[in-house]
C-alpha cells in the first residue's frame, strides 16, 4: 500500500505524527488523540505525564482533557483500557447507556459536545508489554455523524486500521522526545554503560571522570524521566528509545511539534 511507504521511512515521531494526520484526515476522520502508556500501574488511570500523548485537537480541549484530569472519566478511554481491538464509539456508549452517568461523565460528555467530537471510532492495539495501553481515537469533522463514520469504516476500515497499526508500531521504535529532549547526550552514554553492566567504577574510568560526577549525570536521568532508581531509568529509556540510538552524537533537541503534549516521564 503506498500510504505505508512514508511510515518506514520517518525517522521523529514529530515528523510521522504530521503525516498520519493528514492520511487520516484524507479518510474523514480529522481530529486523533494517541496515546501509549508502558508505565501504567494497578489502578485504570495513572499521571498523564507518564504518557506520550499526540493530538491535534483544539488547545482548550487538551487542557481540560489532560491536565484538567478529565480523561479519567471518558468513557471510550475505559474501553480502550479494558479492550484490544476496534470499536464505533455507537457500540460503546450502546454498552454503558443503563448505567447511570458520573457528575465526571456528564462533564466529559459535555465537553466533547462542545468541541462537535461526538462520532468516531477508537483502535486500541496489542501490547505485549506487562500493564502498557496504547490506542486512538480517531473523530469524524464537525458536523458528521456516526452514521457517516460507519459508512467510511464500511468502506475503508481495513485499510484504517492497517495504517494505524503500522502507525503505532513506528511509533514505538522512534525515539519519543516531546518538547524537549528527555536525557543529554553524557546522561544517555552513562545509563548504556549501566545497562551494559558497568559499575560506578567502571564508567568513571571509561569515561575519565570522577564517581561523583557519574552519579550526577544519573541522578538527572532518573529526574528526566521521573523515576526514583537508576534500573527504573535504564528501562524507561531503553522503552523510549533514548538509549542505544544510531546517532553518534546522541539525542538532540528536534523542533517543537506542532500538537505533541506529553512524554513518557517528562516532567516541566
Amino acid at each position: 500500500m503506498r500510504l505505508l511507504r512514508p511510515y518506514l521511512q520517518m525517522t521523529t515521531v514529530e515528523d510521522l505524527w504530521a503525516h498520519h494526520t493528514r492520511v487520516m484526515a484524507g479518510f474523514g476522520f480529522d481530529r486523533l488523540f494517541y496515546a501509549f502508556n508502558a508505565f501504567r500501574g494497578t489502578g485504570l488511570y495513572d499521571n498523564p505525564e507518564d504518557a506520550l500523548l499526540l493530538t491535534n485537537m483544539p488547545t482548550d480541549y487538551v487542557e481540560a482533557y489532560v491536565n484538567g484530569g478529565m480523561f479519567r472519566d471518558g468513557v471510550m478511554l475505559r474501553w480502550a483500557i479494558q479492550n484490544t481491538g476496534t470499536a464505533s464509539w455507537a457500540e460503546v456508549y450502546a454498552q454503558v447507556k443503563d448505567q447511570p452517568q458520573t457528575e465526571g461523565e456528564r462533564a466529559m460528555r459535555a465537553l466533547n459536545e462542545r468541541h462537535g467530537i461526538l462520532a468516531g471510532y477508537t483502535i486500541s492495539f496489542p501490547m505485549a508489554i506487562k500493564n502498557a495501553n496504547a490506542g486512538i481515537g480517531m473523530a469524524v469533522g464537525k458536523g458528521m455523524t456516526q452514521a457517516d463514520a460507519d459508512a467510511i469504516w464500511a468502506e475503508h476500515g481495513p485499510d484504517i486500521e492497517i495504517i494505524n497499526h503500522v502507525a503505532h508500531l513506528c511509533i514505538l521504535q522512534l525515539p519519543a522526545t516531546g518538547q524537549r529532549t528527555l536525557l543529554t547526550p553524557r546522561q544517555a552514554e552513562v545509563l548504556e554503560l549501566v545497562a551494559d553492566g558497568k559499575t560506578m567504577q567502571d564508567i568513571a574510568l571509561i569515561l575519565d571522570r570522577n564517581v561523583a560526577t557519574v552519579e550526577k549525570h544519573l541522578r538527572g536521568a532518573r529526574d528526566a524521566l521521573g523515576v526514583e532508581t537508576t534500573a527504573q531509568a535504564v528501562r524507561k529509556a531503553s522503552i523510549l528509545n533514548q538509549i542505544f540510538r544510531l546517532d553518534p552524537k546522541g539525542p538532540s533537541t528536534p523542533p517543537t511539534p506542532p500538537r505533541m503534549i506529553g512524554t513518557v516521564g517528562q516532567r516541566g
